[in-house]
């Protein structure tokens, strides 16, 4: 039952003896990784998997340690869900650029900002000589620019990225939290996305966007 996983539990002596012991191995994260690029169309899957996962391994053995920080299959999965979904949309660029830009795109918002030298010299090493690649957000800065005037906000440019570094995690993320102390600007950066998306959402690459604010206090726990 995984008794060093949260949320589980060791099983009480009583019903051990009804179960077989089972060994378990870690997982080969590059065998799995080749196997879904592969999957995804990439041509460069067995190379491309190992350096996804070096970086992953000198991650968790560099930076800080935090407990939003994942380095596991998760994140494994997300980078190569994020590659296949960049291959598709850019089947004619270099391979090496989409895995960096995935790479980028899922790690980067959730790194301190301490981390973030040591995670661009990880990658400046694993990926030499490798352009990052400009990503396009169709109007989308202007919009957020625009709205930080309508909240009287200072549209910095640390803010502005932190924005699009939502939009990006929104995009690869089914769920996903905003973390931070009090007046770190939060709020302002969830608000600001959503008034910018939702005035792009006459356009084809997005959609408006509705926000509910539930007090936690108001639900029960069941």
């Amino acid at each position: 039952m995984n008794p060093g996983y949260a949320g589980r539990k060791e099983l009480p002596d009583n019903l051990v003896a009804l179960f077989r012991p089972v060994a378990m191995m870690v997982p080969d994260y590059a065998m799995i990784g080749e196997i879904m690029l592969y999957s995804f169309g990439f041509l460069q899957g067995r190379e491309l998997a190992k350096k996804m996962v070096t970086t992953f391994t000198l991650a968790s053995e560099q930076l800080s340690s935090q407990c939003h920080y994942d380095y596991g299959m998760r994140a494994v999965r997300t980078v190569i869900n994020n590659a296949g979904i960049l291959k598709n949309a850019f089947p004619d660029m270099d391979e090496q650029q989409l895995l960096l830009r995935a790479l980028r795109d899922v790690n980067v918002p959730k790194f301190l900002i301490d981390d973030l030298p040591l995670f661009e010299n990880i990658i400046i090493d694993l990926f030499p000589g490798v352009d990052r690649p400009d990503q396009k957000y169709y109007g989308l800065v202007e919009e957020i620019r625009k709205a930080c005037k309508k909240f009287n906000l200072e549209d910095v440019e640390h803010f502005v990225t932190k924005t699009l570094q939502l939009y990006d995690t929104t995009v690869v993320r089914h769920g996903l939290m905003i973390v931070g102390p009090a007046g770190a600007g939060k709020t302002s950066n969830y608000k600001v996305l959503q008034h910018a998306l939702s005035a792009l959402g006459k356009t084809d690459h997005y959609e408006k966007v509705h926000v509910d604010c539930l007090n936690p206090k108001s639900i029960t726990k069941d």
